[in-house]
């Protein structure tokens, strides 16, 4: 059945869904207002708590869930789960969809219930693996262990939120679940303001914070589900055909699309071997490489994965291939720019951003050595976000773990290779390497398979991306000061010099663009 005369299962129509650029541009807000949110809640951690004990304790307490999140909720079940959802949306009736609803819900919200117990109750053992380094500061390992237990339930509602935003997003409902995630940056912020005078050991509060935000984000998207008529009435039935396709789907699909959190995992447990503050200087500079990752290239990715599994279900190849080269390219108008910007502005943003309290000149010195290095894989990382759906929407899950396992074997060796002449930031330059790799396979693959063959216009296209980027960066070495004046000046004085460069050079790059031939009009599609 075609979107356009599709009804809810309370007979309502569905309007016709919005084009690629606008669902993108919407996504990208909302993320962007999240991330924003994102970096003062992490300015404020650092004002509180610094980069010392307590703040590696809580770093690695909320990476476990975290990191899990994004590999099961985000990662594997989101991308087996909507192909399946647009599948029996194009193909089933409105009452065969709410089936598949309630028979996910139930089987999934069980397994997540099972997991999130066991780790709770194994949460000393959960640190050790994770942070092995931690044994030898019965301090600093007690915290964390204790942290977890607060910490590790925010997996099972995050998860749930993940699959009521599955929903939304597969019925074109952008908004919603791209806002959801500023409900954990609020919780956070409020929990480190006014929680932590409340607590004996005051970086309790985060991991408190943590769950509340799991709730509410919860809580939050049901009244939307309930007016899509898809509100879920949960029951187990791993028998479902639905339920075992995305359960066929789930299990590869853990490596295809979450390589590069298990790459960043795997620099949190090397990292805790080294001094103290190792994980917090990398934590905050994925912090500040995630920014443009996740406005973007998630903001893409959320859009195109519903379109290529409906275009894949209609048997439309050329479409498929004609929205995957638009992703590649939306990918490189702002990927490029956004890597630039990072290498050559480690210092100051840093400084702006987290030089206050307990943070140090050597913290803020020691976190952009880790930024620049995640900045050289950053186009990488977006690539694989719009790449791996390339895969998923055909429900080919087997590809991309192939991929995924070279990937990470190449992570490990660089790791190995690159942690004594670089420590911390040596972990940081591995993961980008790995990831050049695992977009580099991604890419070849669909080629190979002919999902995606290049549109005309490639190499005009790259001689604009290559005049406006070479305008950006002039522009931004000729007004940055160096890394000491930013270091000497105040807070607010710091805040006025960086939004000066940041318009600068986002003027000056769409003017570049402009003057080289790009249009709004070329990026639009339905």
């Amino acid at each position: 059945m075609s979107s356009e005369s599709e009804t809810t299962p309370d007979n309502k129509s569905l309007p016709k869904a919005p084009g690629l650029l606008r669902s993108s541009g919407l996504v990208g807000v909302m993320t962007m207002l999240s991330r924003v949110l994102g970096l003062v809640r992490d300015m404020v951690i650092a004002r509180y708590f610094g980069a010392g004990t307590g703040a590696d304790a809580f770093f690695v307490a909320f990476k476990i869930p975290n990191f899990l999140r994004r590999l099961f909720a985000e990662g594997a079940f989101s991308q087996a789960f909507v192909p399946v959802l647009s599948s029996y949306r194009e193909s089933q009736s409105v009452s065969d969809v709410k089936r598949l609803v309630d028979a996910v819900s139930g089987s999934l919200g069980l397994i997540l219930l099972g997991v999130t117990l066991v780790a709770m109750l194994g949460a000393p053992v959960l640190t050790a693996v994770f942070a092995p380094g931690f044994l030898d500061d019965d301090v600093k390992f007690a915290l964390t262990s204790d942290m977890l237990r607060i910490t590790f339930p925010y997996l099972l509602l995050i998860s749930l939120t993940a699959f009521a935003g599955g929903i939304l997003n597969s019925y074109d409902r952008f908004a919603v679940p791209a806002f959801t995630p500023v409900l954990l940056n609020l919780a956070m912020i409020g929990a480190a303001i006014y929680l932590t005078p409340l607590m004996d050991e005051p970086v309790m509060a985060l991991a408190w914070g943590v769950f509340i935000a799991g709730a509410l984000q919860l809580f939050f998207q049901l009244p939307f589900l309930m007016r899509l008529g898809l509100m879920p009435r949960p029951r187990v039935d791993y028998r479902h055909e639905g339920v075992s396709r995305i359960l066929k789907l789930m299990a590869p699909a853990l490596f295809g699309v979450s390589v590069s959190q298990i790459n960043l995992l795997l620099d949190t447990v090397l990292a805790s071997f080294l001094q103290t503050g190792s994980v917090s200087w990398l934590y905050y500079s994925d912090r500040l490489s995630e920014l443009p990752l996740g406005v973007f290239g998630i903001a893409i990715a959320t859009v195109i994965l519903p379109s290529l599994s409906r275009k894949h279900a209609a048997a439309s190849p050329d479409q498929f291939a004609a929205t995957l080269d638009w992703a590649v390219r939306a990918v490189l108008l702002i990927g490029l720019p956004a890597a630039l910007a990072l290498a050559l502005l480690a210092e100051p943003l840093i400084a702006t951003l987290f030089h206050y309290g307990e943070v140090t000149d050597r913290d803020v010195v020691m976190s952009a050595q880790s930024l620049r290095a995640y900045s050289a894989g950053l186009l990488a990382f977006m690539l694989i976000k719009v790449l791996a759906p390339g895969f998923f929407a055909r429900e080919d899950t087997r590809t991309p773990v192939k991929i995924g396992v070279i990937a990470m074997v190449a992570n490990m060796v660089l790791n190995l290779a690159l942690i004594v002449p670089l420590a911390h930031a040596g972990l940081a330059l591995a993961t980008s390497l790995s990831a050049w790799l695992n977009g580099f396979l991604l890419w070849r693959g669909l080629r190979k398979e002919g999902a995606w063959h290049s549109q005309p216009g490639w190499p005009r296209f790259l001689l604009q991306m290559l005049f406006a980027n070479a305008a950006l960066a002039g522009t931004i070495l000729w007004l940055k000061a160096p890394a000491s004046s930013w270091l000497a000046a105040g807070g607010y004085e710091r805040a006025g010099d960086m939004a000066t460069l940041v318009g600068a050079g986002v003027a000056v790059y769409f003017l570049a663009l402009a003057l080289a031939g790009v249009r709004v009009r070329h990026f639009r599609q339905r």
